[in-house]
This record gives structure tokens, sequence and C-alpha cells, in this order.
């Protein structure tokens, strides 16, 4: 079995237990830092939209095998500012699948015409190894909304599953703001990031909510579980909601490792080799979102539920009485005795119980077996060898105390014993 098995099957079966619940300040700050962060980058830097949100004019620049490079990058990028054309002014330059992408504001036919001789001229390609396309933004304003319908769509959903399911309201607040938790993080990381946003950043951000909400919904019914018979044991509701946690850790930890490999292989792809286009924006939202989600179902949506849970009567009366009963269970200093198990290990016998049994202090003088003389004896005979011990009888067996001899009434008609149905007739 290996390590992490091991583990594995320590925290669930108790042996070994993380005080994620307990700690729940630290975890909170912790998220507040982050989010702090990526609000600030949504304040001061913002999203850098794409063209299909902002609209404007693409031209893509087939580039010989091997030439789409950072030169050749900066020598188009000059040359479309020295068009001295104010939607040209600052154009966004990369590079994607061997070509090089070109991107301004809504130019005039003329104006994309001026651009488009002038990319020519910079990199020495013909007028075939150029096109353009004119992006509307309204295309990128439908693509947002029915984003956003789509989000609101979810989160109706989800807070009608989790109550239905758990039958518990609790549980779809604490989801939520676990849910809120992971957007909040992968726009900021966007932004910091500046990362464009394409419509295959809004694909990515509402796939990550379901990988959130799946992981938020697996340890929350381990809590349910937990909890189901709480009054039969000592634990509080915190305590049980915790080992819920460290039982379903090893899970969560193996779940989002086997699914941010290849996401993060994507990702490197999409940056290294692709340089721009749909699989890198997408990419990174899913591995920010996965990362956070995993997160965000141990350390706060958890420590949240139990917050909430405690704010009822019945769970706080139930947690006094768990209290009350282990304080009592240490009071006594029998019932830390442990219970027998068929794996117990055999205790080594105490000295004091075999001298007993082998003939120690407890024994009379006569049975001693050290060669001690009996007690009251003098002279010579004291210092003689005690006569070994007489063995113990076995079952069915008794020695004899002295020899026997024969006696007068051994010739005597002695009486014998009678049946049951002849005892008391003559």
């Amino acid at each position: 079995m290996g390590k992490l098995s091991r583990m594995g099957h320590a925290l669930y079966e108790g042996q070994v237990s993380i005080d994620f619940v307990g700690r729940k300040l630290l975890w909170y700050s912790l998220s507040a830092v982050i989010v702090i962060a990526a609000v600030c980058g949504l304040t001061f830097k913002g999203l850098n939209l794409g063209i299909e949100f902002t609209g404007g004019v693409q031209y893509t620049v087939a580039m010989p095998a091997g030439q789409a490079t950072e030169s050749n990058v900066i020598k188009i990028r000059d040359a479309v500012v020295r068009t001295d054309l104010d939607e040209a002014a600052s154009p966004t330059v990369n590079t994607s699948a061997g070509n090089i992408l070109v991107q301004t504001e809504p130019l005039t036919n003329d104006q994309s015409t001026v651009v488009s001789n002038a990319i020519e001229k910079s990199v020495g390609v013909s007028d075939d190894a150029i096109s353009s396309d004119a992006i509307g933004a309204s295309w990128g304003a439908q693509v947002a909304n029915r984003a956003l319908l789509g989000l609101g769509v979810f989160l109706v959903l989800v807070v009608l599953f989790i109550w239905a399911y758990f039958r518990e309201w609790k549980a779809s607040v604490a989801a939520l703001v676990a849910l809120a938790h992971d957007l909040v993080i992968t726009i900021g990381i966007y932004a910091l990031s500046g990362f464009e946003v394409t419509p295959a950043t809004v694909t990515g951000v509402l796939t990550i909510l379901g990988f959130s909400l799946y992981d938020t919904v697996v340890v929350f019914d381990k809590v349910r579980e937990n909890t189901a018979n709480l009054g039969r044991t000592r634990q509080t509701y915190a305590e049980a909601a915790n080992r819920a946690v460290n039982q379903t850790l090893v899970r969560s930890i193996n779940t989002s490792v086997v699914a941010l490999i290849p996401v993060g292989a994507l990702l490197y792809v999409g940056v290294v080799s692709l340089g721009s286009g749909a699989l890198k924006d997408l990419a990174l939202a899913l591995f920010v979102g996965m990362a956070a989600g995993a997160y965000s179902s141990i350390f706060i949506a958890t420590p949240l539920l139990v917050q909430l849970k405690e704010l009822e009567p019945g769970v706080r009366a139930g947690d006094a009485r768990a209290m009350r009963h282990r304080d009592r269970h240490q009071a006594d200093r029998y019932a830390t005795v442990p219970a027998f198990r068929e794996d117990m290990a055999v205790e080594d016998q105490p000295e004091e119980l075999a001298g007993a049994d082998d003939g120690g202090p407890g024994d009379d003088a006569a049975a001693d077996g050290d060669g001690a003389a009996p007690r009251g004896a003098t002279g010579s005979g004291a210092t003689a060898a005690r006569p070994t011990r007489t063995p113990r009888s076995t079952a069915g067996e008794r020695p004899a105390s002295r020899a026997v001899t024969p006696s007068a009434s051994a010739k005597r008609a002695q009486p014998s014993r009678k049946p049951r149905s002849q005892r008391g007739k003559r």
C-alpha cells in the first residue's frame, strides 16, 4: 500500500485528523487576500476584452514555415503604427498556429487597405497571404448576454438541486458562496495576467462551475452521513463535519490532480507553442477555476456550512450535550479502559502476579522454592535444603495426603449405595 493510500486510510478511520473547520478564520483570511487581489486587478487593470466583444478588424498573415517569429511581430506592429491612423494606433499583434494576427479598431474600407499594404511591405509577403475580417461588437454582446443568462439559470438550478437533495437551505448558501469565490478568483486572474477574454473564456468559466459544485456536493454528502445519528455519539456537529472533510480529502486531491494535469498541458501548449488562440483562453479558465473549486469545497464551503448550522438551537443543544457527556466520561478513571479487540497486543504479565503464580512471596514458607528453612526451624536442620515442591495436580487427580494403611473396618461388610427407587425401604 502506497504512502498516500495509507494516509487516506488513516484520515478515513479518524487515526489522523486535520482541523479544517476549527481553523476557518485562517482559511477565510487567506481567501480574502486572494479575492481582494482579484478585485483590485479587475478595478485598476480591467479585462482585456477580445475583438469579439469590442469589435474591429482582424488581419491574418500567413507566414512561411518558421517565419512567425517575434521579430516579424515587431515589424508588423511598427508598420501599422506608422500608418498614423487613430484606429490603428494601438494594434494587438501576436502569433497563432504559424500565422500572425493583427487586430485593430473598426476601420473603413480605405483605412483597411492602407493597413493591409503596410503589413505586406513590412514582412515581404504577397497580398494573397493577408486576409481581413470585420467583426462587429454586437456578436460579442450577444455572447456575453447569453453567458449571463446561462449563469443565472445555472445558479437557480443549483439552489433548487441542493435544497431538494439535502433538504437544507444553508447548504445552498454555502455552495453559492463557494461558487462566487471561484468565479471572482478566476476572472481576477484573467485581469492580472492580461490574457484576452474571448468566447472560449466564457465557455471555460461556465465549465468550472460544474466542477466546483461537484466537489462541494461530495463533501456535503459525507457531512450529512456523519451527522445523521449525531445524538448517539459524543461528537459535536463541527467535529463530525471536520471528519467528513478528512475522509474525502484524498479523494478530492486525486480528482483535482487528475483533472489539472491535462488542462495544464493544454495551457502550456497554448501559451508556448501556439501563442494566441481559443485553446489558451479556455485552458487558463479551466486551470484556475478547477484549482479554486478544489480549495473552496474544503476550506470555504464546509466551514461556512458548520457556522450556519451552529446557529440552530437544536445543533447548539446537541453540541452542549456531547460536551457534557465527554466531560463525564473523562472524569471517570475507569472509562478510559480500552475495550477488548481481536487485534489487541498481548501485554507482559505483571511481576506481582507472576510471583504469586510461581511460588513467590504470596505462598507459605513450605511452598517456597528458594531453599530457605521453614519458619521456626532451628539448629542444623534449618540450613538443610528444602524438599522440592510437590507438583500441582492435574485435572481429575488429587495427590494423597498420607499413606493408606489397613484398618479394622476393612474386614467388616461395608454398606452399599442403593438405587433411588429402593431408598427408605426395608
